[in-house]
């Protein structure tokens, strides 16, 4: 009967993974956490803005870089493009998704001297209210001589010495005497001035790309040539990988091309050659040079063609009638010495 049974499981040391009582919630899969605590340089961000389904990546580590920022820095749209590899165009996009969720808000201020600058709210919590924000007011200049500018009167009344006879004397109250009820203060006749409105920034409109060309005789074999080499440039240039939706509109402008008897191989180095790096959008890309290096029509047989020369005028000779002797002139007749001695016989008196 003394005998340990060696059937029966041992019993879990405490605080071990799955045993009964134990907090371990690491999980099996999925993103683990290892956290250390920040003890300076940290910003703190909510799960409403790390989590929102209404902003994209790129608003969301914006709103994380501004927030992060020091006030007065610099976050306007030329200087966050300056710092990050997005393009204006997705920065602005990405400005106006925090300000259509209440993240951010931008306005025109116009300061004491009469400069205009922009101003950018950053709310870490949009839905918490917040005092409106006044004009910097510029600070009294120092007089030469003076150390420190003299206190407001109400820091004087604050910094000066007490004494008996001007300390305040507690009012006397009697057991039997009534409490002094609360003065109540009228409410002021006339309504505040409206707050002034700040007018948003303006922006730029955004400039439309220009038409794909079209051929002036679409035919089928024109366009599956133009397929043919627009997917076939991804084995040149694997950066200019279209998806399938895409081919049939560039197909056109390619179409154009070959219209004008532009070799494939000549239109696959146009556009393949001197890539950047790396292509954020191929389809914009290849329709961007599709339209700019279009090249003109030949010219036809025709025009290659130089005119004929003209033959020179040639005037034939003549036999004058008095002298006989020859003379260029398109008629018959006499030579210039024999009709200038015949006019003047004529004309003698």
């Amino acid at each position: 009967m003394d005998t340990p049974q060696v059937i029966a499981p041992p019993c879990a040391q405490p605080g071990s993974p799955g045993a009964p009582g134990s907090h371990d919630v690491t999980p099996t899969s999925g993103v683990i956490h290892v956290n250390t605590r920040h003890a300076s340089g940290f910003v703190i961000i909510g799960n409403h803005l790390a989590q929102n389904h209404e902003l994209s990546l790129i608003a969301i580590g914006l709103a994380v870089h501004i927030q992060s920022m020091p006030a007065g820095a610099k976050v306007g749209i030329k200087v966050l493009t300056d710092r990050f590899p997005e393009s204006e165009a997705r920065i602005t996009a990405a400005l106006h998704e925090l300000e259509a969720e209440g993240y951010l808000h931008r306005s025109r201020v116009r300061l004491p001297n009469g400069r205009f600058v922009t101003r950018t709210l950053s709310y870490n919590q949009p839905d918490a209210t917040t005092p409106p924000v006044t004009a910097p007011q510029q600070k009294p200049r120092r007089q030469a001589g003076q150390l420190n500018p003299p206190p407001a009167p109400e820091l004087r009344a604050m910094w000066a010495p007490t004494t008996p006879e001007s300390a305040p004397k507690p009012a006397h109250i009697t057991p039997n005497s009534p409490t002094p009820e609360p003065k109540t203060t009228e409410a002021p006749k006339h309504a505040p001035a409206p707050a002034p409105v700040c007018v948003p920034a303006p922006t730029a409109p955004r400039k439309q790309p220009p038409p794909l060309p079209q051929p002036h005789t679409p035919t089928e074999e024109l366009h599956r040539a133009a397929t043919a080499v627009l997917t076939d440039l991804r084995r040149h240039a694997p950066q200019l990988a279209f998806k399938e939706d895409d081919i049939p509109a560039l197909a056109a402008g390619v179409a154009a091309w070959l219209e004008r008897d532009v070799h494939p191989d000549t239109i696959r180095h146009a556009l393949t050659s001197e890539l950047p790096t790396p292509v954020k959008h191929p389809a914009k890309f290849v329709h961007h040079r599709i339209t700019t290096l279009l090249p003109p029509p030949l010219p036809g047989t025709a025009d290659l063609t130089a005119p004929p020369r003209r033959k020179p005028l040639v005037i034939p000779l003549q036999n004058c009638d008095t002298c006989d002797r020859a003379f260029r002139a398109t008629h018959p007749g006499h030579c210039r010495d024999c009709h200038t001695n015949t006019h003047a016989a004529t004309h003698t008196p």
